[in-house]
């Protein structure tokens, strides 16, 4: 009898769900971290690179107009994948025009043509979130959510530091160019992957689109609590990596080449291989224990930031804390996946994903500019302490919402 993991690792939505995170992750660092490398290089003054950090609002953004890729139906392809084809032709066409463009000569231009491509990119993560959640059945949800986490971790990878290595041996023009016609792979993959067993029915008008989802959502036991969950569940470990680069450079003296391998991409190894253990081990685990298991080991790995903190440098350490940090973020993050695709409905999945994605993000954004406040009050090896208690009120959620993770896992909400 074939093991149930082979049979999730080899499955076609599995593997349609991979490729997808890597269309979906290739386009970001273009409008962020490679795009600020190449106004850099060309002379453009640091307050102007400061204010292209805003390019990056639409990902915050993209619930307000989720609700249109909901309703409407494009004429080929279904309701998920033609968005998705649609959204990578514009990617594609965007990503071009910036390798066309020049920041000394039209710094605007380059500005108006990233923030086209954030709007793309953040529509295309509409719609692959969505794809996500109405193809996969519950027992693929951890494994498809940890091949998403690994293939926007290698698109980001590619576009952020394959794109500088490139761009210095062939300049920025053909390295822009380059990227776009990596998109090719997501454009391919939306004719090719499976439609979802049961497509589900669309709002039937936009205001149904727009209303409907939070009637849905709010409509369950426990509703209120379960937004709150997914606020708290990431908003330790969120805090904590904040200034992860920063404390590792200043904090404990480490140079940049170390930091960049062990940091980057001992610890991009790290969580790829957490994420897929945690997608494996939730093939046999029920959502509840996976999110309290897991969170635990996000929470405890913050204390390993600490120690490194008190300890000073220590490359045996370094190797540790970053490990160990990512494998448990990693693992974190397909439980977290896995719970918010279990609370969509399918019929307004691109609605409910985009607004769960974006609450998740609340905490960070809202508490991120404090952190450097509290290392100002505090030595760092307090901060990572407090980031630690930062991490118990949602896991204290989550052992209290028990009943409530079993019923959005099952499908079937408890009744008020």
């Amino acid at each position: 009898m074939p093991s149930p993991y082979l049979e999730v690792i080899r499955s076609p939505r599995v593997a349609a769900i991979l490729v997808l995170g890597f269309s979906s992750g290739l386009p970001l660092a273009l409008t962020g971290s490679t795009l600020q490398a190449w106004l850099t290089v060309s002379g453009i003054d640091i307050r102007t690179i400061a204010w292209f950090s805003w390019i990056g609002i639409p990902y915050l953004l993209k619930f307000l107009w989720s609700p249109l890729l909901d309703r409407y139906v494009p004429p080929f392809l279904g309701r998920r994948r033609g968005w998705m084809l649609l959204t990578q032709i514009a990617l594609v066409l965007g990503i071009v025009a910036m390798g066309t463009a020049s920041p000394e000569d039209g710094i605007w231009m380059v500005g108006t043509l990233a923030l086209w491509v954030a709007l793309a990119s953040a529509s295309q993560d509409i719609v692959v979130d969505a794809y996500r959640t109405d193809l996969l059945p519950a027992k693929e949800r951890g494994m498809g959510a940890a091949v998403g986490v690994l293939g926007y971790r290698i698109a980001m990878l590619a576009s952020g530091g394959l794109a500088l290595i490139l761009a210095d041996q062939i300049g920025w023009r053909s390295t822009y160019f380059l990227m776009a016609a990596l998109m090719g792979i997501g454009i391919l993959t939306s004719f090719l992957a499976p439609e979802p067993a049961t497509p589900s029915d669309t709002p039937r008008t936009l205001a149904d689109a727009v209303l409907a989802p939070l009637r849905d959502f709010f409509s369950r036991r426990g509703a209120v609590s379960l937004l709150l969950l997914i606020i708290l569940y990431k908003f330790g470990d969120a805090l904590a990596g904040t200034l992860t680069t920063a404390f590792l450079i200043r904090g404990v003296g480490f140079d940049l080449t170390e930091v960049g391998v062990v940091n980057k991409w001992f610890g991009f190894a790290s969580l790829v291989t957490g994420a897929l253990l945690g997608g494996i081990i939730m093939t046999n685990m029920s959502l509840y224990r996976a999110l309290l298991f897991f969170g635990v080991l996000q929470a405890i790995s913050n204390l390993s930031f600490a120690v490194l903190a008190w300890a000073g440098k220590s490359y045996a350490l370094l190797v540790f804390t970053v490990a160990f940090e990512n494998l448990a973020s990693g693992m974190g993050t397909a439980a977290f996946v896995a719970f918010a695709m279990a609370l969509c409905n399918h019929r307004f999945s691109a609605t409910q994903y985009a607004l769960l994605s974006a609450l998740a993000s609340l905490g960070r954004i809202l508490f991120g500019p404090t952190t450097g406040e509290l290392v100002a009050l505090m030595d760092w090896s307090n901060f990572f302490v407090v980031t630690f208690f930062a991490a118990l009120p949602g896991l204290v959620l989550v052992w209290l919402l028990r009943e409530e993770i079993a019923a959005v896992e099952s499908a079937a909400p408890v009744p008020a």
